[in-house]
């Protein structure tokens, strides 16, 4: 679920991940295909918008993806994640195996979906400035107006825009925002 949110991934594109796809250099995911239900059985293709991105892995989720590729090992066409019986991941494979809806009631929350996991990576990127057009190029989204309605910025985001205009217009440089609570929400999911 870390990896979903961080990357603002599909369950789908997930599942499709291979060991040739990571580039452990730069730490990007070259992002090329997903694990979709199709007659016969699941089966992978192109990405939902048939275009291959680039999705950077963030420090925080590196640990993560070196230890199941050194699990893996020298298998550049091997899934990087599977399910608890080496299989592709599908959402109901995920929801049981993390005990999704364990942990949603756990936290307090009503019935959100997997999917809205990736809605966290682009909020989360957009929430540290960086500039809307990444977001929607990480994601995958035809549009910029597909990637706002993904954005749901938190309140300490909207204080602290209030604040960035307050101290424009009065000439005083804004403070930087406080650090968002990544490792606290990571460690939630």
């Amino acid at each position: 679920m870390t990896f979903a949110a961080c990357t603002a991934a599909r369950i789908g594109e997930v599942s499709g991940v291979r060991v040739k796809d990571i580039d452990t250099t730069n730490w990007i995911w070259n992002l090329r295909r997903q694990t979709t239900p199709s007659p016969g059985g699941l089966a992978d293709k192109n990405t939902k918008g048939k275009t291959a991105r680039r999705v950077p892995l963030i420090e925080e989720i590196r640990p993560m993806v070196a230890r199941r590729l050194l699990t893996i090992g020298d298998q550049p066409d091997a899934r990087v994640f599977t399910g608890p019986r080496g299989g592709r991941i599908t959402s109901a494979i995920l929801r049981d195996a993390t005990h999704w809806d364990d942990v949603v009631q756990t936290l307090g929350y009503e019935h959100p979906r997997r999917h809205e996991l990736r809605h966290t990576g682009p909020t989360w990127t957009a929430d540290a400035g960086v500039p809307l057009h990444v977001p929607r190029l990480i994601a995958g989204h035809g549009s910029l107006q597909t990637t706002q309605r993904y954005l749901h910025p938190d309140l300490q985001s909207v204080v602290h825009a209030g604040r960035t205009l307050s101290n424009h217009l009065t000439g005083v440089r804004a403070p930087p925002p406080p650090s968002p609570a990544l490792s606290a929400t990571l460690r939630r999911l």
